[in-house]
């Protein structure tokens, strides 16, 4: 799916590899963000640092891909497709920068990586994330996805709940 009209106008570019410099500004974006909006700590931070780069580092990516989004060259918005065993694809890593916000990107993220793995023949996706983000959620259930599990995590602040949304396809 193409970008929208609103993102393009915007100057939103996208890709499906990393350069040089993409992961280490990605995750201090994401990192700095995620303190200020949810309180999260740095070990939110290394959490996601670890899954970018076993992502990176995976020599057999299967179905697994990568949309990274840009602005003016700049990393604005990221979304990862992990393939698992038995056809499941996990989403992980949604993030839009505060830059980026109001224009979509979130929603397109999300549409393109459901739309990707369904194209692929993944016969269901899942995600975790944390109460309280509001929005994502929001695009999640519009999209189809369910609630199926909360579990309480005291890694990243103190009082975090995640939550497990699954699609079937």
């Amino acid at each position: 799916m193409a970008l929208s009209e609103k993102l393009q106008a915007a100057g939103v570019t996208v890709r499906h590899r990393f350069e040089p410099g993409d992961l280490g500004y990605l995750i201090h974006i994401h990192g700095l963000q995620n303190l200020r909006d949810y309180g999260f700590n740095e070990i939110h931070e290394a959490y996601c640092a670890r899954i970018a780069t076993d992502f990176m580092l995976n020599k057999d990516p299967g179905r697994s891909r990568v949309w990274l989004t840009r602005m003016a060259g700049v990393i604005n918005g990221s979304v990862f497709i992990c393939e698992l065993p038995g056809d499941v694809a996990q989403l992980r890593l949604l993030f839009v920068d505060t830059a980026a916000r109001g224009l979509g990107l979130g929603r397109w993220l999300v549409e393109e990586a459901v739309r990707y793995c369904r194209e692929a023949g993944f016969k269901s996706m899942f995600l975790w994330t944390v109460e309280g983000l509001d929005r994502a959620q929001t695009v999640y259930t519009s999209l189809g996805f369910t609630l199926t599990e909360t579990k309480p995590n005291r890694d990243w602040r103190d009082e975090a709940r995640e939550v497990r949304y699954d699609l079937k396809f």
